[in-house]
């Protein structure tokens, strides 16, 4: 599901433009799921939600759905990951920072080419 309905093809994107949209879809997914864990306090939905979101979970996290990739898939993280970032990570290695790239890249990919259900199926195996 988009919200906005405009023709877009993902595949003209850069790959960071697709790990900023990504980096949305995914961080929507997590805290999507905490909600309908348990209705709590909001700092510790905020809490919890950091243990997903950052980048050394997101490398673990790639590291659960690489074997379930296609390779189209998988081209598209290899881009996020292969891209340019700017900077270094404060709280990450540099490789677990472009893993997390990558997959949000990935999960940016597929929310804009509307593959609802593939990202489901991916998140699944994450919290597997």
């Amino acid at each position: 599901m988009r919200f906005i309905d405009k023709d877009i093809n993902p595949r003209e994107l850069s790959p960071l433009n697709l790990a900023f949209i990504g980096d949305c879809a995914y961080e929507m997914l997590v805290r999507e799921s905490l909600v309908c864990a348990a209705n709590r306090p909001v700092n510790d939905l905020h809490r919890e939600s950091v243990k997903f979101v950052s980048a050394a979970a997101q490398s673990q996290a790639f590291a659960k759905i690489e074997p379930a990739l296609s390779e189209e898939e998988l081209a598209v993280f290899k881009r996020g990951r292969n891209a340019k970032v700017g900077h270094s990570p404060k709280s990450a290695t540099d490789a677990q920072y472009h893993t997390a790239t990558g997959l949000e890249a990935l999960f940016g990919w597929l929310y804009l080419s509307e593959q609802a259900e593939r990202i489901k199926e991916l998140f699944e195996i994450i919290n597997a």
